[in-house]
């Protein structure tokens, strides 16, 4: 017997002899997944009264629910709107996340950090759901982005600078869909030389724009073509009027008339395509694949988690885990101690104040006793001279007395010559 020595990564292919049943699989799959419904998430960026919500409105043929908003906001607001949609036996949980007051305040260098906080924000919930003990990814109704139509106005000259560091914030989170808004307000031939003015100017500043997948055999001649049209040209309105036979969505101006749904006036038709009838799948797989797993890597290698320890060896959750304790119980004891060592360097710092302090008080207490001892003994000699002339005086007076007691007639002349002998 012959044997053959087959590795684990060996296919081998056996013919059948009869039906199975294992080519109902995928028919399996899509009906578990109508059943469990489809979601869709979408972030619209671009100043107000750009046309955002008009485009939503016409993408999806529906008048959903618009936020007023004005050009008077103090900073950007995010504002997220969930419908329930549904087409033949197919349900959708759309949200439309507007950027309310985008591009509007004097001061715009931190517009972006909302928009960068609520992508990071839906990030962190659904790891949360996913790290949790009792999950059910399947009822969680995930709000990670999967598209940003990024609104660009048509000024036909170049990017704004806001533009610019708002894609190249975003780029590696979301997968970002360059449109030009209103696109009826410049020529056809401005319109083309504005657009190749803007693929220039994101090349040259290295943003990274979501290009439409080309592996698939069915979709790739029209994918690899639609990523040379990027970015689109759009018009969108709800307006309609009967031309021909039929119904038309159009813009109407005094010269004239724009079909929304004609490819020779704008790319309306080509985004929608793109959007929702082809590559819906591949923008929500690319959210999950790239976006979401790049932000999850980093997140738990953040965490201190790793796949290989240093001998190339598989890390456990719980050795991850243990480590990680292990290193923050490092730190607290080590911040204890600075703690530590900071209260009793303070405490000594104030007890040298205080015996400074304490010196101080000594040394002009000191100064005080010599001050009232010098002048207590000026006092004392003070109080010498005084008893010295009460002395004279009495002297004096006694003699006086006695002089008047003997009868002498001059008794001052008298006075004066014993007080001259005196002295």
């Amino acid at each position: 017997m012959t044997g053959l020595k087959r590795g684990i990564g060996d296919i081998q292919t056996l013919p059948l002899s009869g039906h199975v049943g294992f080519d109902s699989l995928p028919q399996q799959l899509v009906n578990k997944r109508i059943s469990q419904g489809f979601c869709f998430n979408i972030l619209c960026i671009g100043e107000t009264g750009i046309g955002k919500s008009t485009l939503i409105n016409t993408l999806f043929n529906t008048s959903f629910e618009n936020y007023e908003s004005t050009h008077f906001e103090p900073s950007v607001k995010l504002i997220a709107q969930t419908y329930d949609l549904q087409e033949s036996n197919v349900r959708l949980k759309l949200t439309i996340v507007n950027t309310v007051g985008f591009g509007d305040q004097i001061n715009k260098e931190d517009s972006f950090i909302p928009i960068l906080n609520y992508v990071d924000r839906q990030f962190e919930a659904y790891l949360q759901e996913e790290m949790k003990i009792k999950r059910a990814l399947y009822r969680y109704h995930d709000t990670r982005i999967h598209v940003c139509l990024y609104f660009i106005s048509p000024t036909g000259h170049s990017l704004k600078s806001l533009d610019l560091l708002t894609m190249k914030s975003l780029d590696s989170k979301v997968n970002i869909i360059p449109i030009i808004a209103k696109a009826d307000a410049i020529s056809k031939t401005e319109l083309q030389k504005f657009k190749t003015r803007l693929l220039s100017e994101l090349v040259k500043n290295g943003v990274q724009l979501y290009q439409f997948p080309t592996d698939d055999e069915t979709f790739s001649k029209r994918n690899a073509d639609m990523n040379g049209h990027l970015p689109f040209a759009v018009v969108g309105s709800m307006e309609e009027i009967m031309i021909g036979n039929k119904m038309v969505k159009v813009r109407q101006y005094p010269w004239g008339i724009v079909q929304v749904e004609n490819e020779n006036h704008c790319d309306f038709v080509k985004l929608r395509e793109m959007l929702i009838c082809i590559n819906m799948e591949d923008l929500r797989e690319q959210t999950h694949a790239r976006h979401y797993e790049l932000y999850r890597r980093c997140k738990l290698e953040e965490m201190g988690f790793r796949d290989n320890g240093p001998s190339d060896k598989l890390v456990s959750f719980q050795e991850t885990y243990d480590a990680k304790k292990n290193e923050y119980m490092s730190d607290v004891h080590g911040k204890e101690e600075e703690m530590r060592q900071t209260f009793v360097q303070k405490v000594r710092e104030k007890e040298a104040i205080l015996k400074e302090a304490e010196r101080e008080i000594m040394n002009r207490f000191e100064h005080l006793k010599r001050l009232d001892h010098d002048e207590r003994m000026k006092l004392d000699e003070k109080r010498q001279l005084l008893e010295e002339e009460w002395n004279v005086f009495n002297q004096m007076k006694a003699a006086t007395e006695f002089y008047a007691g003997q009868g002498y007639g001059n008794v001052n002349g008298s006075l004066k010559r014993d007080r001259k002998n005196f002295m």
